[in-house]
């Protein structure tokens, strides 16, 4: 399971190449390799008459070469039940890889998919935001390839399954309304879920899109983790604990495996307290890839992307940026 599904070799015809689109002035503050990917994505924030906040203008993609490309045709806003506009934003999303981007389009809210770098936009089916649901209800996660998008409803968790569709043949793979999906696997080829059997235990599921699934009642400790990310191999969950300032005691990480139910020693990341990883995900090699960011009001937020060694809690820089302190909301890749 540690190959990329062929579907992403298609997409990647079929989608990331293309005409850029003009760039704005860049918000980076220092520049990686590989133009084509997208560090992350936000949208200004706006001050009513009222003195309320809400999302306005368009969604701006801050690129790995330090350029800022505008999205212009992805709602600024999403929508309720009726269908009326609503003041949070629009719902986005970025491949684990940065190469593909996942939006609602304005006109019409229509989910679509396109290289981040531009080129064509292909619409994904009109059933994925269901009549009588907006897109508020609704989340959007690629796949670390941008081969697959997961879509999980929040307006009546028991009654909409969640969807995964394959880009490059639009099937679509339905997974159980009541779990609680937690994101791909490293290769995309599975996905993590959390299921509630109803007797105050959670267990966690790894479906595989191809058929079949693992399942099992873990610890405590691994149930009420914030962040999870499953390995490429299907089994091997990280489990991050956050930090506790107040304790002095810095973020903390587990591996679990989904087939055996070992889970190993605690080790310590190496990262202040205050800087817990609130997003993290393997690679398809095997890598294991932390992201943590500040976000306070009226400064810019700094993002800052680790590998961290899941036997020694050793942490290394990958990147680092600032989006600007004008953003009313952002999402990074993998996100």
């Amino acid at each position: 399971m540690r190959h990329i599904s062929p579907s992403a070799a298609l997409l990647a015809a079929a989608i990331i190449g293309g005409t850029a689109l003009a760039p704005l002035p860049a918000h980076a503050s220092s520049a990686a390799t590989g133009s084509a990917a997208a560090r992350a994505a936000w949208i200004p924030s706006c001050e009513s008459k009222g003195g309320d906040t809400r999302a306005c203008g368009h969604w701006r993609l801050l690129m790995a070469d330090g350029r800022t490309l505008a999205v212009p045709d992805a709602a600024t806003n999403r929508t309720d039940a009726k269908g009326r506009r609503v003041d949070d934003e629009g719902r986005f999303a970025i491949s684990g890889d940065g190469r593909v981007i996942a939006y609602e389009l304005a006109r019409d809210h229509r989910v679509v998919v396109r290289g981040a770098a531009g080129g064509r936009v292909k619409e994904l089916p009109r059933s994925l935001v269901p009549k009588g649901t907006g897109t508020g209800d609704l989340t959007l996660t690629l796949s670390p390839a941008g081969d697959r998008l997961l879509v999980s409803y929040d307006d009546d968790a028991d009654r909409r399954p969640t969807k995964v569709v394959t880009i490059a043949t639009g099937k679509v793979t339905e997974l159980p309304a009541a779990e609680e999906p937690a994101g791909f696997s490293g290769d995309g080829d599975e996905v993590l879920a959390r299921r509630f059997p109803g007797d105050n235990t959670t267990a966690l599921v790894a479906h595989r899109l191809g058929g079949g699934s693992t399942s099992r009642t873990p610890p405590q400790v691994v149930a009420n983790a914030a962040t999870l990310a499953l390995a490429a191999d299907g089994r091997t969950v990280a489990v991050l604990i956050d930090g506790d300032a107040d304790a002095k005691r810095p973020p903390r990480l587990r591996i679990y495996d989904l087939d055996s139910g070992e889970l190993h020693d605690t080790v310590k990341l190496a990262l202040k307290p205050s800087a817990s990883p609130y997003l993290a995900r393997w690679t398809a090699d095997g890598r294991l890839v932390l992201t943590t960011t500040t976000d306070d009001v009226g400064r810019p937020a700094v993002v800052r992307v680790l590998t961290a060694d899941p036997g020694t809690g050793a942490v290394r820089q990958n990147d680092r940026y600032t989006l600007g302190k004008d953003r009313y909301a952002f999402y990074v890749a993998g996100e």
